[in-house]
């Protein structure tokens, strides 16, 4: 007997909805007891994408080339030392995010389970950056000093202000009179205007800049 399409579509709703009612993070996420060496946080899963499990990547800065060029994502929920991992189907850049499919993630419930883990990708996974081009891992940590030899702090973070990149350097400032020492921030853009040399092996940049700036 055919039924009408008024007779078949609650009983499929129905039964799709019961499926994706039991679905967990844990039916995502592979369990992991060694994890690579070289892994870098490079974003966190803001929310679910469509209603086919596709999930959406915010990076923690650039257009997430790391997370594209992975076949293999690892996860942690923040304040976790576990991780757990799972193959990605399909991925690709979306306005400022990385959306993705992992596998085993079938419907918009499996992908809203996984919210909130922070996603890791091995370094060596990266493609290689073109000339003049540096992944920003590379230069966290990284001493920094002006043309004059002076030093002026560790870089700590980058920012993105729309226009180029920013290097947020670290330096201490001493104890003055009453006023305690602290740690404060150079903002330094990351422009050939400024930046004079760039040695990631060494963990060093030449930045033509004061330290009254």
């Amino acid at each position: 007997m055919v039924r009408s399409a008024r007779e078949r579509v609650p009983l499929k709703i129905g039964a799709e909805a019961r499926r994706a009612s039991g679905m967990r993070a844990e039916q995502v996420l592979a369990p992991v007891t060694e994890v690579p060496d070289d892994l870098v946080e490079l974003g966190y899963i803001g929310d679910a994408y469509g209603i086919r499990g596709w999930i959406k990547v915010q990076p923690h800065t650039g257009e997430g080339e790391g997370l594209l060029s992975a076949d293999c994502w690892y996860f942690r929920r923040p304040g976790e030392s576990a991780y757990t991992k799972a193959n990605v189907l399909y991925s690709r850049g979306h306005s400022g995010t990385v959306v993705a499919q992992l596998r085993g993630s079938e419907n918009r419930t499996a992908a809203e389970a996984l919210k909130g883990l922070q996603v890791w990708v091995p370094r060596s996974a990266f493609p290689t950056a073109g000339e003049d081009e540096f992944y920003w891992v590379d230069l966290i940590g990284a001493q920094v000093t002006n043309l004059q030899d002076e030093r002026l702090g560790k870089v700590v973070g980058l920012l993105d202000n729309g226009v180029h990149t920013v290097l947020r350097v670290a330096y201490d400032v001493p104890a003055i009179d009453d006023k305690p020492a602290k740690t404060a921030e150079r903002l330094i853009p990351f422009v050939g205007q400024y930046i004079q040399i760039v040695d990631t092996k060494a963990g060093r940049i030449v930045a033509d800049w004061g330290l009254d700036y």
